[in-house]
């Protein structure tokens, strides 16, 4: 899983699987579910991100990921 930040457009998009996406659905204002040729969710794009999340808080709970973390 991967987290992508573009400040330019303050989108944050949540790649939960390296295959390509086909097909996309807005779900909520703002926030897009990308979907691969099988239907499975592959990826989630949240608009206006900075706006409606604290971005400098990403509490990961239940087991201990690799981290890599890079300014933003």
């Amino acid at each position: 899983m991967n987290f992508h930040y573009d400040k330019e457009t303050d989108s944050l998009y949540i790649e939960l699987s390296s295959k390509p996406g086909f097909d996309a659905e807005e779900v909520a204002e703002g926030v897009v579910v990308d979907y691969d040729k099988d239907g499975h969710i592959v990826g989630l794009d949240i608009e206006h991100a900075s706006k409606n999340f604290n971005l400098n808080n990403i509490h990961i709970e239940g087991f201990a990921p690799s981290v890599d973390v890079q300014a933003l």
